[in-house]
């Protein structure tokens, strides 16, 4: 894995934003500080970097509106930062779509080995670990019904039209067409899509559902009541593989 990932740090706290830009500049990784979710905004715009560090409490837009904005077109890693320590506010901030939330005052050092390792997790979803021989990369799609996977490319089709996805959708996407009709509890899919060690909460499967559900109009992901989810599926659409070499 690459260290040189380049992480903004976005605090109005100018000390703070030192701080934490010192200690990961001691790791090798590169740093931009911004005052304000407007900032970063326009930096996500122009040159996104590869995670956020985000406190809540900004002036103007706050830190949870940020956080929507961006879950809703990436899932580029988000650890929050705050005063704020109730219990409320970390289970909105991780419905939102951060991947982890920490209290200040924090130790740097904690700061630094949570961004290592939501930044290996993040590594491991977007890189196809395969290596093939002679350079020769086949290329697996998976088709239930109307919705097709190309799993190397991870692309999506959806009544033959591509869909953008973000990588954890596209997991979790993964995760039901291999398995249709299994219903799933919300914990199997965190572990699945977020990894053994998330321990933030549930509702963040709702809340990836839901916009699977916008994107992909009328797919049959259905909740189990008491249970979980399930992509249901006739008795006529069983999932077809392909396998081609490029």
């Amino acid at each position: 894995m690459n260290p040189s990932y380049l992480i903004a740090v976005v605090d109005d706290d100018l000390n703070i934003r030192n701080l934490v830009e010192a200690y990961l500049q001691k790791e090798n990784y590169r740093t931009i500080g911004l005052g304000s979710a407007e900032e970063a905004w326009s930096l996500w715009q122009t040159s996104p970097p590869d995670m956020w560090v985000l406190d809540i409490m900004l002036p103007g837009m706050d830190g949870y509106e940020f956080c929507r904005r961006i879950r809703n077109e990436a899932e580029v890693p988000i650890i929050m930062i705050s005063a704020k320590d109730n219990e409320v506010d970390k289970i909105l901030g991780l419905e939102l779509g951060s991947d982890d939330y920490l209290v200040k005052p924090f130790s740097p050092r904690e700061l630094v080995a949570r961004i290592k390792r939501q930044l290996q997790r993040w590594y491991k979803l977007n890189h196809v670990p395969e290596i093939w021989p002679s350079g020769v990369t086949p290329t697996r799609m998976i088709e239930v019904g109307q919705l097709q996977l190309v799993l190397e490319e991870r692309r999506a089709f959806w009544h033959s039209e591509e869909v953008e996805l973000t990588s954890k959708e596209f997991a979790m996407l993964k995760v039901f067409v291999e398995n249709p009709n299994r219903a799933f509890t919300r914990e199997d899919l965190l572990s699945f899509v977020w990894g053994d060690d998330y321990f933030g909460s549930d509702r963040a499967v709702d809340h990836l559902i839901k916009r699977m559900r916008k994107k992909l109009e009328h797919i049959p992901i259905e909740a189990v009541w008491g249970h979980g989810y399930r992509l249901r599926l006739d008795g006529g659409e069983q999932p077809y593989e392909a396998c081609t070499s490029n």
